[in-house]
């Protein structure tokens, strides 16, 4: 299986330890390299492994969550879904049953965080970097509809936030504020019978406007021009200036939006 390419990647990964001694251990990490970095924490602290993983492997890397804006959304999942019982918005998921195993346990938080506010309005997907060791999420506990889930490994690319579209000189107007567009902060509509172009801010207000919210990101909205009903979280994904292909600091706008959703509940 070729590796799926995922433009400036931010994931957060289980571990499985498969050392007959201390098997069934499990390590939660951020990385923006996964494949790199299971070889580092194979490979022991000296090689850039993390200290709890160090001298007890081999281990398996064995789920990723991603499709995180930048890295620090990504690394408070992260300290959330290792330390779920010092989260306030996880206290109260029941703690680890006695002889319930720490992979399920692990999975069975993972599940109750992926329906928790802000993450569950986030586009991220789950991904089974390891089809052996796939499990059913608890009933009750399944991803949202508009988080996928994959299988296979992944391989992270980086692409210049300075690039543009050079196949047309032509301006891209938005279809809301008439407004030319610049590639980062264009968006389309999904049909491919629709040629609607909008700014990814000027789209997720009408969104918004549609659910009534007061959330500051969208879950679905229908397109004002075909009226095709479109996830967000599928929208952001298939835009050419997606915020997977921009560095975090280039991407101010989407970070506070984020920030202040998860500052808010």
């Amino acid at each position: 299986m070729e590796d799926d390419i995922i433009e400036n990647f931010y994931g957060v990964y289980l571990l499985y330890c498969i050392n007959p001694k201390y098997k069934g251990y499990t390590y939660i990490g951020f990385t923006t390299d996964p494949n790199r970095r299971i070889k580092q924490h194979n490979s022991g602290v000296r090689a850039g492994g993390a200290l709890r993983t160090s001298k007890k492997g081999p281990w398996d890397m064995v789920l990723i969550i991603h499709g995180f804006p930048n890295d620090i959304s990504a690394l408070r999942f992260e300290w959330a879904w290792t330390y779920p019982h010092k989260s306030r918005r996880l206290k109260d998921v029941p703690k680890k049953k006695s002889k319930e195993l720490r992979f399920d346990f692990c999975l069975r938080v993972l599940g109750t965080m992926l329906q928790t506010k802000p993450w569950a309005r986030l586009p991220l997907t789950v991904r089974w970097l390891k089809q052996e060791y796939y499990r059913e999420f608890e009933p009750g506990l399944e991803p949202p509809v508009h988080m996928p889930m994959a299988y296979g490994p992944v391989k992270p690319a980086k692409v210049s936030p300075q690039r543009k579209n050079k196949s047309s000189n032509i301006p891209t107007l938005c279809w809301f504020c008439k407004e030319n567009i610049v590639e980062e902060n264009l968006v389309r509509c999904l049909s491919k019978e629709c040629d609607l172009n909008s700014h990814i801010k000027c789209l997720s207000l009408q969104f918004l406007k549609e659910e009534s919210s007061s959330y500051l990101i969208p879950m679905e909205g229908t397109c004002p021009k075909c009226k095709t009903v479109l996830l967000w979280g599928d929208v952001i994904r298939h835009m050419k200036g997606c915020y997977q292909r921009e560095e975090a600091e280039n991407d101010s706008h989407w970070a506070n939006l984020l920030t202040q959703e998860q500052n808010h509940t």
